[in-house]
């Protein structure tokens, strides 16, 4: 095998004072298993950027195809080409291993990869890099900003779902979430690691790429039918993506994921208490089974609503002190109070268990006075629902403030440490 690097280290068109070695390398990426019908074509139309590369100001590509245990002719056509590098894994071990495998061989200042199947453009990568040469450490390729796409509808369905939950639970707007064609600056490429092994190798990385404060764009480029069948399971592959996507989020920035279900819980809860609240003004005094069902709903989903958006701030500051992370975006993605909810967590949760006491109280000797059971039974399950919630919610303002105090006692040991050892 040939290394790409020295075939390539004259560019075919340069001026005659200016040599090409100073300029970055660019390198390419592609994962094959049994793809002998298709390998050929995307090889040599990678290889025929070479010139587009050298105008913009890059040389390559270094082109690097991991066999990832083929049980056809892929490994022997990749042979075939002095323009490409081979590497072999004996058993097919995942997409998203062989792409790891090859980004750990590549020599480029500026990495990617692209799928063997003729689905994603080679001849766009001029343009992304481009991108990447203004400042921008991951340039994606998106396919669903463009008109151009032979994408089937499933496909296309999944994407929009999947581009949307990392919306929601990441800090910025994102339209393709597991583009196979994506260019990066090697300086981040550890900021992005670890990395799955399979198919949502892709979406981990855009979730890692957010949460990490990488500078990141996406570019629109067409999308073509792929040559042979498809390796992608849209139910068990769709499922490991709404997986693997919710526990990477958990793992930045616990309180979006948290917070999201526990708004949406505390939301139910204030639905159900209007209208409970606006038929008793309307005239109802008595609940049939389904108006008792819906005071049921509203009990569970405000204290688990609660619950969940406590778990979630006190796993930030968690999350923070052990994993060593940039600064989480919070629920909101950006501050939305000054100082921060949960500060306030003690306050709140100290006077609400203090109102849940005094209705409670005078629900019981309202009671005690012959008032019937029917008339109390709401206000004094509703006086304990509060209580409980202010005495969760002061329980987590304590286990967030003891984490803030062993969060600044570590950052102030490391500081007198390292005063120590500069004097």
């Amino acid at each position: 095998m040939t290394s790409l690097a020295a075939t390539n280290a004259l560019p075919n068109q340069m001026t005659a004072n200016t040599s090409t070695s100073s300029l970055p390398l660019f390198s390419v990426v592609i994962p094959a298993l049994d793809e002998e019908n298709g390998i050929a074509e995307i090889i040599e139309r990678v290889l025929s950027i070479s010139d587009e590369l050298n105008k913009i100001g890059m040389r390559g590509p270094e082109l690097i195809v991991v066999d990832d245990g083929s049980t056809d002719r892929t490994a022997e056509i990749v042979n075939s080409y002095d323009g490409a590098d081979l590497i072999s894994h004996d058993v097919n071990r995942g997409y998203g291993a062989a792409i790891k495998t090859g980004l750990a061989q590549a020599k480029g200042d500026y990495v990617s990869f692209l799928d063997a199947d003729g689905t994603y453009p080679p001849e766009h990568f001029p343009r992304l890099c481009a991108k990447a040469l203004t400042g921008y450490d991951l340039v994606i390729g998106t396919r669903m900003a463009g008109s151009e796409t032979g994408m089937p509808l499933v496909r296309k369905i999944g994407n929009f779902i999947f581009a949307n939950m990392l919306t929601i639970l990441g800090t910025r707007r994102v339209t393709d979430s597991a583009s196979g064609q994506r260019v990066i600056n090697r300086d981040i490429l550890q900021k992005l690691y670890p990395l799955p092994d399979g198919l949502n190798f892709t979406p981990i990385m855009s979730v890692r790429a957010m949460h990490e404060n990488i500078k990141m764009v996406e570019i629109p480029i067409p999308y073509s039918e792929r040559v042979g069948d498809s390796k992608l399971s849209v139910v068990k592959d769709g499922l490991r993506y709404v997986q693997t996507i919710t526990w990477t989020t958990l793992g930045y920035n616990p309180v979006r994921v948290f917070g999201i279900l526990g708004l949406a819980g505390i939301a139910i809860a204030a639905i159900i208490g209007l209208s409970v609240l606006i038929a008793r003004v309307g005239g109802t005094t008595s609940l049939g089974g389904w108006g008792v069902a819906a005071i049921f709903a509203a009990l569970v989903t405000s204290v688990a609503g609660v619950s969940l958006f406590n778990l979630g701030a006190t796993f930030n500051y968690l999350v923070s002190l052990v994993g060593n992370l940039p600064g989480q975006a919070g629920m909101f993605g950006k501050p939305m109070f000054d100082p921060p909810l949960d500060r306030k967590f003690g306050y709140i949760g100290l006077a609400l268990t203090i109102v849940g006491i005094i209705a409670a109280v005078i629900s019981m000797v309202l009671g005690i006075n012959g008032w019937d059971v029917s008339r109390l039974w709401l206000y004094l399950v509703s006086s304990a629902m509060v209580i409980l919630v202010g005495i969760q919610l002061m329980a987590s303002w304590i286990v967030m403030r003891i984490l803030e105090e062993l969060s600044l006692r570590d950052m102030h040991a490391e500081q007198d440490i390292k005063g120590i050892r500069n004097r």
